[in-house]
């Protein structure tokens, strides 16, 4: 570790915020931590005397992010690592599952982190420095039947980060999507939003992958605190990347994808260039 810094982590009551935050807090650094209640504020606080600093906010609290981070700029220090990582899975066939529950999600895994990301921009632009993480997922990339909703956030979420991240780059600030794969956090759990089955024609296909997944909460094959380790690595490094996948189903899966989709443009180049002229 080159020398301390403070990083802004959203949701750091559990899974990857709270690993990066206690590996952060490991090495040296100051975190803040913004977590929804005040017995979560005093349990992460606890973690660090002085180095950890709990602060209530829910994401979708638009109107109260910017006076947070002005708060934390004044009273703790200069932030110099935003890490977007509060989110949740919403899982439902489309048909099954109403707009309000696409709303709640884009609120909590998309307008949080862009809401939060405008509130840190101005500070991280005046001094020309800055480094500012997006949790995303493998599910910004790859898609499977009944996560449509989790995985157009997510695909939303790794093409703000690319834009952003050419928006700032002459500022010295970078932006790195990372994709974790299957991690041992609760996001299958009970961090996971589910639409109640009301559709019998999708029974064979989504049964299924449901039951899959829900047998496969806390045996994946990644770990939290390695994740932590990585994006610490990433946030010393002099030339981060823009996207940062995290763990081998995640390189094999993407990979795959990347693959398919040139071999389909390949096969429809004819009637792509078509269109020309």
């Amino acid at each position: 570790m080159a020398f301390s810094k403070t990083l802004l982590i959203t949701g750091v009551s559990s899974g990857f915020g709270r690993a990066l935050a206690e590996q952060a807090l490991a090495d040296g650094h100051r975190v803040v931590g913004t977590v929804r209640g005040a017995e979560a504020k005093r349990a992460f606080e606890a973690l660090g005397a002085g180095r950890a600093f709990g602060r209530l906010l829910d994401v979708t609290d638009f109107e109260a992010i910017e006076g947070v981070i002005a708060e934390v700029e004044e009273r703790v220090g200069e932030i110099d690592v935003l890490v977007n990582n509060a989110g949740y899975g919403q899982e439902g066939v489309l048909e099954e599952s109403p707009l309000e529950a696409m709303r709640r999600q884009f609120d909590v895994n998309v307008f949080g982190a862009v809401a939060m990301t405008r509130a840190v921009l101005p500070y991280m632009r005046r001094r020309r420095r800055g480094h500012i993480l997006n949790i995303t997922s493998m599910g910004g990339y790859i898609t499977m039947p009944g996560i449509a909703y989790y995985c157009g956030s997510k695909f939303a979420l790794e093409g703000i980060s690319e834009v952003l991240g050419k928006e700032v780059a002459a500022f010295g600030i970078f932006v790195t999507a990372v994709a974790p794969g299957s991690f041992r956090t609760d996001w299958a759990g009970r961090s996971m939003v589910r639409t109640p089955r009301s559709i019998a024609d999708y029974d064979a296909l989504f049964d299924p992958i449901r039951e899959a997944r829900e047998a496969k909460s806390g045996q994946q094959l990644g770990d939290p605190v390695k994740a932590a380790r990585a994006m610490l690595t990433l946030i010393d490094s002099e030339a981060p990347p823009a996207h940062l996948l995290l763990g081998s189903d995640a390189l094999g899966l993407v990979r795959d994808k990347l693959a398919a989709l040139a071999a389909e443009i390949d096969h429809w180049e004819a009637l792509s260039q078509s269109t020309d002229g």
